[in-house]
């Protein structure tokens, strides 16, 4: 069976339960795409064969014994940032490059007991800074729809992975919108879930107040199956919300376009680098939608200029301390022959970090030092509060905000941008991380390079099952989720 990677999850799980494939059968397929066709795309940095295979023979007896979930026998990749029990968690980094963790992540943890098989560890920026997934430690990645372009970060190798048929669905992680930009540059849809909502036990902290794993797939129904999996309180989180999990996939009809309210931030589109292709194409999609029933509502988001500094001062002050633990004693890189504890610390961290990881600690340490805490990290708090805010007035008067996911589309690999250019290319993503809320990326068309496009929607808290049932319906009425990189199309 060539075309096994061109099913959906519905599909994929219809034909296990049915016995039209084995897992097994699935599994190997995956494999032998990876074997053939990564090398071009380099979204694998670790493929685990032998415990995909051993994990694919459990699926197949728990369904032949009518033991299974859902989900059970499908393959998955995890982003290099979950730790994974016995095989090699790196977070893009020679800090980390041998560390093979004692303990899987609680996300991993939920999908093997959900019968899902691990394909293995795909790429990311360094410690998920980075907006291309080009500062990992073992390189750049590809985007599957133009080799020469940078798939984008931090989950850009989760993206690569799916974009290219590589894996029929990924987890993921966003900080600053390191799922829905990604998402976005591959064609893919990306939920980031409302901080709380999934568990961040096991994920290589970056920055802990602004970490949220999510799905990643084709489709918002494939991201509804893994939401099903994925979401829910874990007592081993301190920042894991007790709520209610939500059947996702149950509602994925449980929102009515009709009459749904959509907020269109007017700060938003006259953002001085949102590219020309870019705006017309969200601006496409949204009529779409107001064609579907919505009515569009012009709204004020008047913090948004706040939103690249605040995070930047948050963001690498929590990373300064976060990383903090990296020091060549107890795991990870050691440096060779040190002269001395201060040689080993000092010798050990600057050859082990990347320079953007060297630069947000930097920055961070700097905000956080005496003198200067009250002056920027303080502040940036209390902005941050401001932003919110901002938000909760918004939603008063509409039920989504809509924006899009990137102000371009990918970038070509070693554009060798500024520090400064790369993080003005966040301006659309990082308030929702600043705030806790849930967005999700849906593709929406192509610009005249013919690289993908994608619209962001935001939601109030907790209503990821409203954003997912949004873009089902809006899946239902457009095939921009069904295109392919002409490398997906190849059989392995």
């Amino acid at each position: 069976m060539t075309d096994l990677h061109r099913l959906s999850i519905r599909e994929l799980a219809e034909g296990l339960s049915q016995a039209k494939f084995s897992s097994r059968e699935l599994t190997e397929h995956y494999l032998q795409r990876i074997a053939k066709l990564d090398s071009q795309v380099k979204s694998y940095v670790t493929v685990t064969p032998e415990q995909a295979l051993r994990e694919a023979n459990a699926a197949d007896a728990a369904l032949k014994a009518g033991n299974a979930t859902a989900l059970t026998g499908i393959p998955l990749a995890h982003k290099d940032i979950f730790c994974t029990k016995g095989i090699k968690t790196s977070a893009g980094s020679k800090i980390l490059d041998n560390f093979i963790s004692p303990y899987d992540a609680t996300v991993v943890e939920k999908t093997k007991a959900a019968g899902l098989v691990t394909l293995g560890k795909v790429n990311m920026d360094e410690f998920a800074m980075g907006s291309t997934s080009e500062s990992s430690y073992v390189g750049a990645t590809s985007n599957p729809w133009a080799l020469d372009h940078v798939p984008g970060g931090s989950s850009g190798g989760s993206a690569a992975a799916v974009a290219a048929d590589l894996a029929p669905f990924a987890t993921g992680t966003d900080t600053g919108g390191s799922i829905r930009q990604p998402a976005s540059f591959c064609g893919l849809t990306g939920l980031k879930p409302t901080y709380g909502r999934v568990s961040r036990f096991g994920i290589i902290a970056y920055a802990s107040s602004l970490d949220q794993a999510g799905p990643m797939a084709r489709s918002a129904e494939d991201c509804a199956y893994l939401m099903n999996v994925i979401a829910g309180h874990d007592a081993k989180d301190s920042t894991s919300v007790k709520k209610e999990v939500d059947d996702y996939v149950a509602n994925l009809n449980g929102t009515s376009v009709k009459g749904l309210r959509i907020g269109i931030p007017k700060q938003y589109f006259n953002v001085a680098g949102l590219n020309a292709d870019v705006k017309a194409r969200v601006e496409e999609s949204l009529k779409k939608l107001e064609e579907m029933g919505a009515t569009l509502v012009e709204i004020d988001l008047n913090m948004t200029e706040a939103y690249v500094p605040t995070y930047y001062l948050i963001a690498p002050a929590e990373a300064s301390s976060n990383l903090s633990r990296y020091d060549g004693v107890r795991y990870g890189y050691r440096c060779e022959n040190p002269a001395d504890l201060m040689d080993l610390y000092k010798r050990s961290r600057s050859e082990g970090f990347g320079p953007e990881v060297q630069r947000r600690i930097l920055i961070g340490t700097y905000a956080l030092s005496a003198g200067y805490y009250d002056a920027y990290y303080v502040k940036a708090q209390k902005v941050r509060r401001l932003i919110q805010q901002d938000f909760l007035k918004a939603f008063e008067n509409v039920d989504v905000i809509a924006a899009p996911s990137a102000p371009t589309t990918a970038y070509k690999i070693g554009a060798n941008l500024s520090p400064t250019e790369m993080y003005l290319g966040d301006i659309y993503t990082l308030a929702v991380n600043l705030a806790g809320l849930p967005a999700i990326n849906a593709p929406v068309g192509f610009d005249k390079d013919s690289l993908p496009v994608g619209l962001q929607l935001i939601g109030n808290y907790w209503s990821e099952s409203q954003l997912l049932s949004i873009v089902h319906q809006y899946q239902q009425n457009t095939d921009w989720h069904t295109k392919r990189a002409a490398i997906a199309e190849e059989n392995a």
